[in-house]
């Protein structure tokens, strides 16, 4: 693939990004998951369909939509980090999902593939360096007249998990000046603003742009300790603590407690099962 604005994204993903996410995969794909089953029910491939599903990481939800389009359609799932592609090409070959395809695409320069009659994400547009071109990219992979339908995070205040926590750390861990990390791009909640996301759309050549409110109870960890330990590891806060280093290894004992107070009060029998709130965006290939 070739050197492009999301190169340093890329290579965020498909290294750290990468452990991490295997590390609490079972929180992002059921917890987190719940957001990406909402955006199916809304808007559910038929059975022959052909649908794109942006950003597929592990490719569990490409192998649900090639459930629900049978032996007649297909589904492909496209992801810029070939180690997330490489994971869910040898899980489909496990489960012989033979209508489900993957590939390493940027999808913001990438040929796609197409015609599509549906394209989907959870949560896979939010990191791009130009989402307006990596959306006209897609909507140039649909058929006329078919439909985009994606889930991204709303604001920052409406999901006090990942909110709370954030502030939480930077009044603790000193943010470094300059860094060589890479860093995962825009970040989660760049299309938080129903203004910014219908402009993206706009931009990109998409009609029928709608925007629906989805607020959903999720785990974030299935003991205190671990929820400290997944957001340490990923979101803003864990970007913090990535970034910052041996400051942040300094700090980390505040950090923790720090954490256990803000998670403490979502503890139930179950877990800790947090609030969260998305958009689920959809929109129309004219």
């Amino acid at each position: 693939m070739e050197t492009s604005a999301n190169s340093e994204a890329i290579e965020a993903w498909n290294t750290v990004l990468f452990d991490k996410f295997c590390r609490f995969r079972h929180l992002v794909t059921t917890g987190l998951g719940i957001h990406g089953d909402a955006v199916l029910a809304r808007h559910p491939p038929h059975p022959g369909m052909r649908v794109l599903d942006i950003g597929c990481g592990f490719g569990d939800t490409t192998l649900v939509i090639a459930q629900r389009v049978g032996r007649q359609g297909q589904a492909v799932g496209v992801d810029a980090a070939p180690r997330f592609i490489e994971a869910a090409t040898h899980e489909a070959a496990e489960t012989g999902a033979q209508n489900a395809q993957f590939m390493v695409k940027d999808v913001q320069s990438d040929p796609l593939g197409g015609p599509y009659d549906q394209a989907f994400s959870r949560f896979g547009t939010m990191f791009f360096a130009s989402p307006v071109a990596a959306l006209r990219n897609v909507r140039r992979a649909l058929a006329p007249g078919a439909k985009l339908a994606i889930v991204v995070w709303r604001r920052r205040e409406d999901n006090p998990w990942l909110y709370l926590a954030e502030q939480r750390v930077r009044t603790l861990v000193p943010e470094p000046e300059q860094h060589t990390e890479p860093t995962c791009g825009p970040g989660p909640f760049s299309m938080a603003g129903a203004d910014t996301v219908s402009d993206i759309l706009r931009g990109a050549g998409y009609a029928d742009i709608t925007l629906e409110r989805s607020d959903a109870d999720i785990c974030i960890g299935q003991s205190l300790e671990e929820a400290v330990e997944f957001a340490m590891a990923l979101g803003p806060a864990g970007e913090i603590m990535r970034l910052a280093g041996v400051e942040a290894e300094k700090h980390k004992p505040e950090v923790i407690a720090a954490l256990r107070e803000v998670f403490s009060v979502y503890a139930r029998p179950d877990g800790i099962i947090a609030p969260s709130s998305t958009w689920i965006v959809s929109a129309r290939a004219p």
